[in-house]
């Protein structure tokens, strides 16, 4: 049975598509069957992974709406066991065409239900709460929400943990908040350590241990269409993310 775990935070900018693309290759690399989930409009994911984008002959878009197979687009994103889903800006359509589906907030549920094959199902969502983030919350088991160490990082999430209550009371009563992690820690400020001291006040015990640093390596390996285990994996972003692929296993032993 696939462990789904949606990776969301409506605001854009704090790791997400870093931590579901270094995340799932540390996973894969610990020897479990992974399959990247591209819901994003900007298909970052994809691009991240080295795919073309504009090239695709079929993506998440064509699967949601029964113009495409879905086991014919999926494809192999990388040197490593990782499997993606792919997307791009055709997916912005999705939101519109979606209202006036019945069940649409059970489209995603019901493709990836057919997938039991993968030990792990990472879904990088879109930085919104619009209809495609609320059907990754629906097909999801579990949460994983990145927050930036920065100003306002606080802000917004309130209305995220609203949205994943109705969520769990309307439509997916097993949904799980598995943690939070804190991205783009400067260990030269102090202010780092005030966002994370504050973040832990208010979530105590859902805050993982492992912290992303700030990490030049980290930014750069996404324009080579590279994990950074692949760009560079003695660089403090890639041990950063080893542990955290560990800490989530052991989350969820």
């Amino acid at each position: 049975m696939s462990r789904v775990i949606a990776i969301l935070n409506q605001k854009g900018g704090v790791g997400k598509t870093t931590t579901t693309i270094n995340l799932a290759a540390y996973l894969a690399k610990l020897g479990r069957r992974v399959l990247i989930v591209d819901i994003d409009p900007q298909g970052n994911a994809s691009s991240g992974l080295g795919l073309d984008k504009q090239t695709l002959e079929a993506t998440l878009y064509d699967v949601l709406f029964g113009r495409a197979e879905l086991s014919k687009t999926i494809r192999r994103a990388t040197t490593h066991s990782l499997d993606l889903l792919p997307s791009n800006s055709q997916l912005a359509a999705a939101e519109v065409e979606l209202v006036g589906l019945v069940g649409r907030e059970l489209k995603l549920r019901q493709i990836l239900s057919s997938l039991d094959h993968y030990d792990y199902i990472l879904i990088d969502c879109p930085p919104s709460l619009g209809l495609l983030s609320i059907n990754a919350l629906t097909a999801a088991d579990e949460v994983l929400i990145p927050v930036q160490t920065e100003y306002y990082a606080m802000e917004g999430l309130s209305q995220l943990l609203d949205t994943i209550q109705q969520v769990r009371q309307a439509l997916n009563p097993n949904l799980n908040l598995l943690g939070i992690i804190l991205t783009m820690f400067d260990t030269r400020t102090s202010l780092s350590e005030q966002v994370q001291a504050e973040v832990e006040r208010h979530f105590s015990g859902k805050v993982f241990t492992t912290v992303i640093p700030r990490n030049i390596r980290l930014a750069e390996a996404p324009s080579f269409g590279r994990t950074i285990h692949e760009h560079d994996p003695m660089s403090r972003g890639a041990i950063a993310y080893q542990q955290l692929a560990k800490e989530l296993e052991e989350r969820l032993l």
